[in-house]
């Protein structure tokens, strides 16, 4: 009876297709607009990710996102390393500094400053240079996609050697690396926190984060709790920050508003389009469903075939979608285009599509198992 319900979906060929391609599509505009959402979140917390040596990050308690700079004291620094359970604690500076290049242009920069001694809060990856040449003097490195767009002169790549003015004072780039993009597109630059301090525009307190590891065997939050009941200031741990920062932007921003109208459009253009074609594929094939229940089958059993023809579109339809979609973030790879499809995207625009076609067969089951079985004896 099964391979009967298959026979059937396939049998009216236009309407098959009909199904297929609007199920691809829902699939494709719930995935990729899915996919675009979460690649647009982890630019809002984007240093915090490519920043993995730290368990802990301490800040000013009005802080309400990772962008959001405000400085400290320097003796915040020697009270958290004075806390038990604490392996390492370590100054960092985060700031926006105007850089002028040689060709006289500007260009707003994202300006990181890290611990001298240790290099902690450096960049994931070096593409050219040595870790240890920011402790030259006055040695910057530049992250890859600015050191290519923003900060190159007449289409010419920033390179090592060349040099640049940072707030009317002289620095070098000794290195080439590579970091996730921000949220803003803007280049990055790091050197060393004392150096930062030199260079960057000067205000009373330097110090923005403290980076903290806990020892082993301590657990994170605990930790965290201990800072602010002794410091007084806010301490979160590195997915503490990320939510921190995701709900700042979605409360305070239309992300989650405009990509969550896309991708409900894209329900709603799948249960529309797809439930219609698969309650008329239903209504065409009626007949057949009255002679299977003239024949004994049981109410059960129509259902089971009804779901089943709904499963298989829906499978085909997801599998043809997130193709697509997954192609659609390999052409992109290289754009300024925000893209992210984790694994669990692929489950959530899965489940999406189950649920379409699971609305669209509970109409259709109804008409089935109203069907009267007479009809086969009807002309």
């Amino acid at each position: 009876m099964f391979l009967y319900a298959l026979k059937m979906l396939m049998g009216d060929r236009m309407k098959y297709l009909g199904l297929v391609i609007s199920l691809s599509f829902a699939s494709f505009i719930i995935s990729q607009q899915g996919a675009i959402f979460v690649g647009v979140m982890q630019r809002t917390f984007s240093y915090i990710s490519d920043t993995s040596q730290p368990d802990i990050w301490v800040m000013d308690p009005t802080v309400q996102y990772i962008d959001d700079l405000k400085g400290m004291k320097e003796t915040v620094l020697y009270r958290v390393r004075s806390l038990q359970g604490i392996e390492w604690a370590v100054p960092l500076y985060k700031g926006i500094i105007q850089a002028r290049l040689a060709n006289g242009t500007f260009q707003t920069c994202v300006f990181i400053g890290i611990d001298d001694a240790t290099l902690i809060g450096g960049p994931p990856r070096m593409i050219q240079g040595n870790l240890q040449d920011l402790r030259f003097p006055d040695a910057i490195f530049v992250n890859e996609v600015g050191a290519k767009d923003k900060l190159a002169s007449k289409k010419v790549p920033l390179k090592i050697g060349d040099v640049m003015e940072l707030n009317d004072r002289r620095a070098y780039v000794a290195g080439i690396c590579s970091t996730s993009r921000t949220f803003q597109s803007q280049p990055v630059l790091y050197t060393t926190y004392n150096h930062a301090t030199l260079i960057a525009p000067l205000v009373r307190n330097m110090l923005t984060f403290v980076l903290v590891k806990a020892k082993k065997g301590v657990n994170p939050e605990q930790l965290c709790q201990t800072i602010r009941a002794t410091t007084g200031y806010a301490a979160y741990t590195s997915w503490g920050f990320k939510k921190l920062t995701m709900l700042y932007y979605g409360k305070y921003t239309g992300i989650v508003i405009n990509f969550g109208v896309a991708i409900f459009l894209g329900f709603i253009i799948g249960v529309a389009i797809a439930g219609q074609t698969f309650f008329n594929f239903i209504v065409d094939n009626m007949r057949y469903f009255a002679i299977f229940k003239a024949m004994g089958a049981t109410h059960s059993l129509l259902i089971k075939m009804v779901l089943l023809q709904a499963a298989l579109v829906s499978g085909i339809g997801w599998g043809i979608g997130i193709g697509v979609t997954a192609l659609f973030g390999w052409a992109m790879r290289y754009t300024e285009l925000s893209f992210k499809l984790p694994w669990w995207l692929y489950v959530t625009s899965g489940g999406c599509l189950l649920c379409i076609c699971l609305i669209a067969a509970i109409f259709s089951i109804i008409k089935v198992i109203r069907i009267d079985p007479a009809i086969v004896f009807k002309s």
